[in-house]
């Protein structure tokens, strides 16, 4: 919702100002210039990109738009569930965690979290580090090993549509200066009409380049930069499930696991310790 409301924000105060000295605003509505400019940076993108990485560009733009899921609540309720999975494995043993492990969806513990069940990459990369220590089939530092692997991989694979948007932001400059070219070829074509309609050809040209710019700089570069932020926090939140579990693999106390994820979370979306123990006090095992 924000980026909206910041691109609008863009627009408004460029076209503002360009009204305030009293601009030409259909000057400004080329469509010969977003034809080219558009056509030719989405046949870029194109060209430059797989397909299966083109089909999670679709999938992270909406993201931006939403804005970011991860609020002071959404941690609050990670690490409840972690707290309330440690109780329960201090108590009843690792497997007793087999079928919440193996079936999330259905399971007694997880389905009271519905945030976290619906993060979907969230719930397999808990789970599946769970079922290393159901199994038995690591140590702990294996167990942080294997999950900081899995974190750099995902963190990288979040990077890749930032960065074909900085490039392709990056690009359009040029390709503004492309469309204002060819509005140059057109007016040398009419070098031999009356001074109107050379200006209004050399300012359709200038066009071009005010598109390109104000594309970089004022829409594309900003949502790149939006989903980069996004990574980064969907980082945090795999962070925060990483040191609470290897902290209990590593036999703390389950409010002491806790509190070591808790101090992963960024400051300004931190649950307090004041606000959050007297949750965790409510939360008794099966």
């Amino acid at each position: 919702m924000f980026i909206i409301i910041g691109i609008v924000i863009v627009l408004a105060s460029v076209v503002g100002g360009y009204l305030l000295v009293n601009g030409p605003l259909a000057v400004l509505f080329q469509p010969s210039e977003f034809l080219v400019i558009g056509g030719a940076a989405i046949g870029s993108i194109v060209a430059s990109t797989p397909l299966k990485t083109l089909a999670l560009m679709g999938k992270k733009l909406p993201a931006a738009l939403k804005g970011s899921p991860y609020t002071k609540e959404t941690f609050a309720e990670l690490l409840r569930l972690q707290y309330e999975v440690y109780i329960n494995a201090k108590k009843n043993g690792m497997l007793s965690l087999e079928e919440d492990v193996n079936s999330p969806a259905t399971s007694a513990i997880f389905s009271k979290y519905p945030t976290f069940l619906a993060n979907h990459h969230a719930v397999d990369f808990f789970c599946d580090a769970l079922k290393l220590l159901v199994n038995g089939a690591a140590q702990p530092e294996e167990l942080e090993i294997a999950m900081e692997v899995e974190i750099e991989t995902h963190h990288e694979e979040n990077a890749l549509v930032p960065a074909i948007l900085m490039r392709t932001a990056d690009s359009l400059p040029g390709l503004g200066i492309v469309a204002a070219v060819l509005g140059i070829v057109v007016t040398m074509q009419h070098l031999d009409g009356p001074p109107e309609e050379l200006g209004h050809h050399i300012a359709a040209a200038l066009v071009g380049t005010f598109l390109g710019l104000l594309l970089c700089y004022g829409v594309v570069a900003p949502i790149a930069n939006n989903l980069n932020n996004l990574a980064h926090e969907e980082a945090r939140y795999f962070a925060c499930i990483k040191a609470g579990l290897v902290a209990f693999a590593n036999g703390a106390a389950p409010i002491t696991a806790v509190e070591f994820a808790r101090k992963t979370i960024y400051s300004f979306v931190r649950p307090p310790s004041a606000e959050l123990e007297p949750q965790l006090r409510e939360i008794k095992p099966r």
